[in-house]
């Protein structure tokens, strides 16, 4: 779902700044800040290629590296509270005032202390790479696209707080009030009783995150989305017949389904997607009409079977 996040961000903020009469590409600007902060919780991940240094050496048995690891990710990086800290060190580090930014370097070493006491050594440093790359995009927008801080500020939130309710289909709920031992959600939202019908649903989540965004960039771009779809897209219905030639996928083993999927969207877009006169982004379109036609035809054949 790391993609997911990320585009559902940037839809959420660019429209929301086009009903405040925020200009067309200042709006687009926004929501893609907003997708940068979407995807810092996931930095969680290096603690993958870390924890394997360390067992290379023998010094970390692969039981407790996969143990640790479990915990780590989608842990102290996706709570809501967290999230807000790092949001608020973020304006206050944008701000460019020495005072504000010593309050700002106290919150990330807050969280950071935080996060040590609670989830260990291991836990403080995933944190201190979310703090520095909460910090890093914030800079970049501030200075880059001049961002001011309380726009900045709320962008940040929007970003960091949407990534983890996506987390609630695919994977097992993060603990949104960290460090606070209170449970918010307890259990992954089930769309669908049968395992695979469950997968189905949550691509079928994906897939209309995905249009979202497309649509959001195309209607703020002056693009008529109707009109970027290739004909090509509609190779995505021979996609039926993996229902047949495939193991039923499930969240445990999807794999094989979800790539499978993905490269009919390759087989769908226009040939030659960046000749004259095929515009890059009818071929985004066009590959993800596929991608859409194919699932369909997939859940459908299912069903029938």
């Amino acid at each position: 779902m790391f993609i997911g996040h990320a585009l559902l961000a940037f839809a959420l903020v660019a429209l929301g700044a086009r009903r405040l009469d925020v200009r067309h590409e200042r709006a687009l600007q926004l929501g893609v800040v907003a997708a940068l902060f979407a995807a810092v919780p996931d930095v969680d991940v290096v603690y993958a290629p870390v924890g394997l240094l360390i067992q290379s050496v023998g010094t970390l048995s692969p039981d407790v590296f996969w143990e640790t690891a479990n915990v780590v990710h989608r842990g102290p990086t996706h709570s809501l509270v967290m999230g807000a800290i790092l949001a608020l060190a973020v304006a206050l580090w944008a701000t460019e005032k020495r005072q504000w930014r010593t309050l700002s370097l106290a919150l990330a070493t807050l969280l950071v202390a935080i996060a040590t006491a609670v989830s260990g050594v291991v836990g403080g440093a995933v944190v201190l790479v979310f703090a520095v790359a909460g910090v890093g995009v914030g800079a970049f927008a501030a200075r880059r696209l001049d961002i001011a801080p309380r726009p900045l500020f709320a962008v940040a939130v929007a970003g960091l707080f949407s990534h983890p309710f996506g987390d609630l289909f695919t994977g097992g709920p993060p603990p949104f009030l960290y460090p606070f031992d209170v449970t918010l959600v307890a259990e992954r939202i089930l769309l669908h009783p049968d395992p695979t019908g469950h997968l189905l649903a949550a691509f079928a989540v994906e897939l209309g995150t995905v249009w979202l965004a497309v649509w959001t960039y195309a209607r703020l771009s002056g693009y008529q989305l109707p009109a970027l779809v290739h004909p090509r897209a509609a190779l995505g219905a021979g996609y039926a017949a993996a229902a047949l030639l495939l193991p039923a996928p499930t969240l445990e083993q999807s794999a094989h389904f979800v790539f499978s999927v993905l490269a009919i969207g390759v087989v769908g877009a226009p040939v030659r997607p960046f000749s004259h006169g095929v515009d890059w982004l009818e071929t985004v379109v066009t590959g993800l009409a596929a991608v859409t036609v194919a699932a369909v035809a997939y859940a459908l054949a299912y069903g029938v079977l």
